[in-house]
């Protein structure tokens, strides 16, 4: 009986060291556990989406900033009068100012008025535009035009949006190059460049021109429309390409969302660059006085 008592307490003895190691292994395991398990129950807070008014103060500033590195900015099209920007820049569409360029000084030459184009050989004026692309096309809608500003217009380009839109080949896009370059009335060009670029830089989310057009216009001030444009574009062409932007080249990454899309090594970034910023001839035969690059050749004359 005594024996079988001491056996017990030595049983219970025996057992006892086993008790506390079984909560320090649960302690070992279990709270380690907790803890790695508790950081994912509090993610990071997202980074607080951007403010109408900080999104309006980034973009102004996008535009003093551009306005410092262009302080040259303009219509990269060559003319000498309204209706010379008016057929180039409906010569413009699917290609390049400098094709355009490199074209008008032969058409203007045999066709210098509305008259006269509107009363042309159409072959003959296919002939002269064939190095812009789509020339048939083209050739129509610049006798088109020519003819409605010889019968509607007095041989005169109009001065109004509503008048130039329903001209051929004319939309919004042109009629505000011609306005705001010709007659000095502010307006927003949407090309693809301005498209690309406001997107990138969350001005606008949309990809119709036509909201993108009224979307920016109420971040600026309407003094502000023509050379904002001339800036955008400008970027868009030299630096912040389509395909591959010069990130690492770009003035002002600082204030631009999208940073990191293109090349942001430095070197390879400088690289990228267009026209005068990568030391190359501009896009017109006679660019105005101030222009810090080099003129564009004429046609068939080398560009190196």
């Amino acid at each position: 009986m005594g024996e079988h008592g001491v056996s017990k307490r030595a049983k219970a003895a025996n057992r006892k060291p086993a008790k506390p190691a079984k909560p320090a292994k649960a302690a070992g395991s279990a709270k380690p556990a907790k803890a790695a398990g508790s950081a994912p129950a509090k993610p990071a807070r997202p980074a607080k989406p951007e403010s109408r008014l900080a999104m309006v103060r980034r973009a102004r500033r996008i535009n003093r900033e551009l306005a410092e590195v262009f302080p040259y900015a303009h219509p990269e099209l060559d003319f000498r009068n309204p209706f010379e920007l008016l057929v180039a820049t409906v010569l413009s569409a699917q290609t390049t100012d400098l094709r355009v360029n490199q074209t008008t000084p032969a058409l203007f030459a045999k066709y210098p008025t509305p008259e006269d184009l509107a009363a042309a050989v159409p072959e003959e004026v296919e002939e002269l535009i064939r190095p812009t692309g789509f020339f048939r096309a083209k050739t129509k809608s610049i006798m088109g035009l020519a003819a409605a500003l010889r019968d509607d217009f007095g041989g005169e380009v109009p001065g109004r949006l509503e008048d130039l839109v329903k001209l051929p080949g004319v939309g919004r896009k042109t009629a505000f190059v011609v306005l705001g370059n010709a007659f000095g009335v502010p307006g927003i060009t949407v090309d693809t460049h301005f498209m690309r670029l406001v997107r990138r830089w969350r001005w606008t989310e949309s990809d119709d021109p036509v909201k993108i057009e009224a979307e920016v216009a109420t971040v600026f001030p309407k003094s502000e429309w023509t050379m904002l444009s001339h800036r955008v574009i400008f970027h868009g062409r030299r630096i912040c390409h389509a395909r591959k932007p010069a990130c690492g080249a770009c003035p002002i990454t600082h204030l631009c969302p999208s940073y990191g899309e293109g090349e942001t090594d430095p070197e390879k970034a400088r690289k990228l660059l267009k026209y005068e910023m990568g030391g190359f001839p501009g896009q017109r035969l006679d660019p105005p006085p101030g222009y810090p690059g080099r003129p564009a050749p004429p046609l068939g004359a080398s560009d190196g």
